[in-house]
This record gives C-alpha cells, structure tokens and sequence, in this order.
C-alpha cells in the first residue's frame, strides 16, 4: 500500500528513487478504490494445487481481489475433476470481452515443444493479442512467461542438455523497481524446467528489462513494460514440497534423475525441505498487485486504452 506524503516533502523523492511506493495528497485525493479483478490462465495439470498457490500470494494484501479461473476453451484437463472445472472455470472465449486489472498465465509441461506444436497455441496467441487491450498487467510464469517474450519480442527459448531443477541463488539486479520492493540482494528461487531464455537475446531488445538473474540458471524475472507483462521464467509459488514432489514422480517412474540442487538439508531426500523463498515470493506478487492498484483505472472500461505505467 502506498504512504501519503507531501509531494514537495525531502522523502518524497528519496523514497520514490527506492522504490517506496508513495502517493502526493492530490493523487490521494482522487483515488477511488474499488475491488481488483484477477484472471488466472491456468495451464497447469494440477488445477487445485495450482489455483492455491496463487490465490495464497496474491491474497496475502489488504486489497479486495476478485479471482477469475480462466481455462483455454477447446483444451480439456486429464487431470482435474470434469465436475470441477464445470463448476469453477470460464473458457477463454468466455470471458474474451471482459476487462481484468491482472492476469497470470501459469506455465504448462509442454517446455520441450516448439511453440507451434502446442494444441492450443493459436488460442493462445489470441489471448496474448487480447491482454493488450482488455489486461491492465499481466504476469507470464514459467512456460507461460516463455511463450510470451517469445510471441511479443521474438526472443527464443533454448533446450538444455539436463533439466534446472532446484533452488538456485538469484541476485537482485534492479533495487529501485517498485516490484522488487523490500527484495533482499541475493535469495534462493525454485527452478524446475529444460528450458532457458539466454540473457543476451534478452538484452538485444531495448524494450526488456532483466529485473532478477542468477549465475546458474540465467535471468529470471523481465519487465516488459510496452506490453504491460512481467514474465517470471522460476518457481516463487511453488509450495515447500512440490519440488520433491515432483522428484518422488520421477524416480517411482524409473527415470534417471538427480536430486534437486540446494533443496534437502544435505542434499539427503530422506530429510524434510526448507522453504527459503517464501517471503520472496510474496512480496513479488504483493508489489505487482499494489502497483496494479496504484495505476489501473478506477473505470475498468478503460483499461487497455491507458499508456503502460507500471515502472519497471
């Protein structure tokens, strides 16, 4: 949330070259609140498990936000209840002439795919397309963030010759954006994909900003700011287990794989996790959501026609 200082006061400027989020009285004086609609694209296999770790980041504010499922329309999970996708989720064409100040487009266990291999790729560009009119921000996460720096920017995403599955140490590359408010220099982020965007591409596009990076395993967060995205190619929603989760998968299948880095206390998968990202985790989602509140329009029909304030 922002503090209300005077504009002309020393702190004003200080803070705001912080990154602290302040407010002068007269912008005060004409904001109107109401609540924050949010649309989840929601990609994943695990519906439930992962409706419950965004909704647990992007609830922890004291702003009042609408959770909108959103599910691509001719695509039908394997995986989660016929009954609950019914009951809980919109088709994409739906909801195609509604207006959200958020949107998160999860990732998807397609990474290995060229992106015009994915079934439901051309809906999905549609959706991009549409964010960019009726989306005030929206955050990219894992596949998802790929797929779009890619349709949007051209910048591709690249195989990796073994899968980045762990908790990496990250570097805070960019203090003062507003949505590394209150960010530490260095932190651990999960990573879990055979995928990487490479850092240089990244930098040949003007309009990008890297925001989060790691030595290991490459940039993390990028701020897009002509789209209005973020896109976020790690794991801060994942839960203290899911990354053995996901390890216990693989080798009950027999498939050969390696611990996850810097995971277990001594790298030993007998022992319980640490979550060591969580704070992390919700002051990202917590800042987006409060930049998201300071700059989109009181009269959500006229999100999508406001010029791009999300600093980055």
């Amino acid at each position: 949330m922002p503090i209300k200082i005077p504009a002309d006061l020393p702190a004003f400027d200080v803070l705001t070259r912080e990154g602290v989020m302040v407010m002068s009285e007269d912008q005060a004086a004409r904001q109107d609140i109401r609540p924050l609609r949010i649309g989840l694209l929601n990609l994943m296999p695990k519906k439930i498990q992962t409706e419950n770790q965004f909704a647990r980041l992007i609830g922890a504010t004291p702003l009042q936000i609408e959770l909108s499922l959103i599910r691509m329309s001719e695509h039908h999970s394997k995986t989660t209840a016929a009954e609950h996708m019914e009951e809980f989720y919109r088709p994409f064409q739906e909801v195609k002439d509604e207006k959200f100040d958020g949107l998160i487009i999860t990732g998807a266990p397609i990474e290995q795919l060229e992106f015009e291999e994915v079934t439901y790729w051309d809906e999905l560009r549609e959706v991009f397309d549409w964010t960019q009119s009726n989306v005030h921000s929206t955050f990219g996460v894992c596949w998802g963030g790929m797929a779009m720096i890619h349709y949007f920017q051209g910048v591709n995403k690249h195989l990796l010759d073994h899968k980045a599955f762990g908790c990496f140490r990250h570097k805070n590359l960019a203090p003062a954006t507003p949505l590394l408010r209150g960010f530490s220099d260095d932190f651990i982020v999960p990573v879990s994909r055979w995928t990487e965007m490479k850092q240089p591409e990244i930098d040949a596009v003007p309009e990008l900003i890297t925001l989060l990076g790691s030595d290991e395993v490459g940039p993390c967060l990028v701020a897009d700011p002509t789209h209005r995205a973020v896109y976020i190619f790690n794991h801060f929603e994942y839960d203290s287990d899911t990354l053995k989760q996901e390890y216990d998968r693989d080798v009950a299948s027999g498939q050969a794989v390696k611990v996850p880095v810097n995971y277990y206390p001594d790298d030993d998968p007998s022992r319980k996790p640490l979550n060591r990202w969580k704070s992390q985790a919700h002051l990202l989602y917590g800042n987006w959501i409060s930049e998201i509140y300071a700059t989109t329009p009181y009269d959500r029909s006229k999100i999508g026609m406001e010029i791009s304030d999300l600093r980055s």
